[in-house]
């Protein structure tokens, strides 16, 4: 599984310490723990889990201080139970202390997305659907959540306004209809590019396909209008079913027949993992 760039996992992880320890630093263990105080510590689950964003996560100690060794036990993607443990950390108290909950907002954050998708993904493995993102991310960390989407087992829908054609309704109020849109959307796009388009009831799939679109968002549909959708393409075109699609309605919406669900939900609104730092052992620095 390839992870975001380097520079877009250090820029959230510069930006994140900056906000936490400000210009004072942790004014806490400052006043509290002599410099020369050594800790080894343990990342661990406080509850059953997909692991996602580990390695990436551990980095913000090495930022805080370089003499920071850390080791991940566990990979991205391996699911896991409550009291696992995830990594270990070691070095200056102080530093340790001082990237900890970075790390672990970091790493709860991306293995609740994954957490989640895996949960979505096993309760609709016995449809054909694939399920995917959306672009309902966290501002800044949409590299890190479609990432952790695909730590969870599902797939990533566009990145980004940049890399795929996707006509939606208000691009439609704006172009003047379905036809117009994606004679346009095509004659600029090239053959080589698919088209999908929005629509939010029957009649707008039918001139979808009359259109020559590649692919068809079924906007808000019942299951009942999204079954009829599949037998009026017949495989013709890609369905997707997408609008508040949630784990407990994604079920019924795969079973329609469609081929894609994609949820908004899972980068908006899966709930935190609860990991946590516990200090195994504590010594002075030998140097002193």
């Amino acid at each position: 599984m390839e992870q975001p760039a380097s520079h877009a996992i250090e820029s959230v992880l510069r930006n994140a310490l900056a906000e936490d320890l400000g210009a004072a630093g942790d004014i806490t263990s400052a006043a509290i723990i002599d410099q020369n105080t050594m800790i080894e510590a343990s990342i661990v689950a406080r509850g059953d889990g997909v692991v996602a964003g580990l390695s990436l996560s551990l980095r913000a100690f090495a930022m805080v201080d370089a003499t920071i060794t850390t080791v991940a036990v566990e990979t991205d993607g391996s699911i896991v139970g409550s009291g696992a443990a995830l990594a270990t950390v070691a070095g200056p108290a102080l530093g340790v202390l001082g990237a900890e909950r970075t790390c672990l907002n970091m790493l709860g954050h991306l293995s609740g997305i994954a957490t989640a998708t895996r949960q979505v993904v096993d309760s609709v493995a016995h449809t054909g659907a694939s399920v995917v993102d959306t672009r309902k991310t966290t501002p800044g960390l949409r590299a890190l959540e479609k990432y952790a989407v695909r730590a969870g087992g599902g797939r990533n829908h566009r990145f980004g306004l940049f890399d795929a054609v996707l006509i939606k309704d208000n691009h439609l109020d704006a172009a003047g209809g379905i036809a117009q849109a994606v004679a346009a959307a095509r004659a600029a796009s090239g053959h080589t590019v698919k088209v999908e388009v929005e629509v939010e009831d029957l009649p707008g799939l039918d001139a979808a396909i009359e259109a020559g679109a590649d692919a068809v968002l079924l906007d808000n549909m019942t299951v009942d209008e999204m079954a009829e959708a599949v037998t009026r393409t017949r495989g013709r075109l890609i369905l997707e079913a997408s609008g508040g699609i949630t784990p407990t309605t994604a079920v019924a919406a795969a079973e329609s027949g469609v081929d894609v669900i994609s949820l908004g939900w899972l980068t908006h609104s899966a709930p935190n993992w609860d990991v946590a730092m516990d200090i195994d052992r504590t010594y002075r620095s030998p140097e002193h």
